[in-house]
């Protein structure tokens, strides 16, 4: 199962020399894929959870593709109805060979309301809009040489029935966000009925997770996927590649734009998990970690 990291491109602390270090301590740690948000229009819905400066994602992962060498990219996820498909097309399709086909391409409907109004798109329409695009830009792919052999993978947000309904036609994954879990055990089935029922193949599960790291046990019915102490963390990786993950994506950030300035909370996070997820001998194919990283696999400090 793969293990991926959401980076933060965003917030006070968000600036190219971050981003940077954020890409060589993920890829230098062993995740396999780094994946980054989402806006375009940083309006006051959108900067009470990501405040400004926000990097645009294709410009921010070509900037990445430059920095690492193995590390898939992805976005987690890119809101469909903010583009035209064909200009989502070709840029998908430039970096994904600029990057030697190291693209993932999620993708969602969106939720900031005010966002919409400011790029003139109706908000009510946002989900058919969002097959429309995803149709659109597949079938951009399959018309033009700009594609070439090297297939980007689609990943479709969301956990409504509108979302699963949208994995199953449209994508090669189930991308949900952020979710305990038994709602990703209950989405996964209703992925696999609605599939069935449509004689469709099951979209692989490629879940977004929490990754917020504690001393003490989380319990209750609202702890989400990923919190926790190591061995809930590690438990939960399990209990999601038990369950049929291909994909598993962390998520350090817990909502509070002052996280931003210090990442290395959250790569110290990361270390930990890579520590006990990840072979004891380090690949030596593999980066080294950014110099604020951890080098060898213990838990840090």
């Amino acid at each position: 199962m793969e293990i991926g990291v959401n980076v933060l491109n965003f917030g006070p602390g968000a600036d190219p020399e971050t981003l940077r270090s954020w890409a060589l301590t993920v890829e230098g740690l062993g995740f396999g894929l780094l994946m980054v948000s989402d806006h375009v229009v940083v309006t006051p819905d959108v900067a009470e959870r990501y405040p400004a400066p926000f990097y645009e994602p294709f410009t921010t992962l070509s900037w990445l593709a430059c920095v690492t060498t193995r590390v898939r990219l992805g976005t987690t996820v890119l809101i469909a109805p903010y583009r035209h498909p064909l200009l989502t097309a070709r840029m998908a399709s430039n970096l994904n060979e600029l990057s030697g086909g190291r693209l993932v391409l999620g993708v969602g409907a969106g939720w900031a309301r005010q966002e919409f109004a400011a790029l003139g798109v109706p908000f009510e329409r946002r989900g058919r809009l969002t097959d429309e695009h995803v149709r659109a830009v597949r079938e951009a792919w399959a018309d033009t040489a700009d594609h070439g052999d090297r297939r980007i993978p689609v990943w479709i947000g969301g956990h409504s029935d509108a979302g699963i309904r949208r994995a199953v036609l449209l994508g090669d994954a189930w991308h949900p966000l952020r979710r305990t879990l038994p709602q990703l055990r209950e989405g996964t089935a209703r992925l696999e009925e609605y599939a069935e029922a449509h004689r469709l193949p099951v979209p692989a599960l490629a879940p977004r997770i929490a990754l917020r790291l504690t001393e003490e046990p989380v319990t209750g019915a609202e702890r989400l996927a990923g919190e926790g102490t190591i061995d809930q963390i590690v438990d939960d990786l399990d209990q999601l590649r038990l369950l049929g993950a291909e994909s598993v994506v962390l998520d350090p950030y817990h909502g509070d734009p002052r996280e931003t300035a210090r990442p290395r909370e959250a790569w110290r996070a990361l270390a930990t998990v890579a520590a006990r997820v990840f072979p004891d001998l380090p690949d030596p194919s593999r980066p080294a970690p950014h110099p604020g990283t951890p080098r060898t696999r213990t838990e840090p400090s």
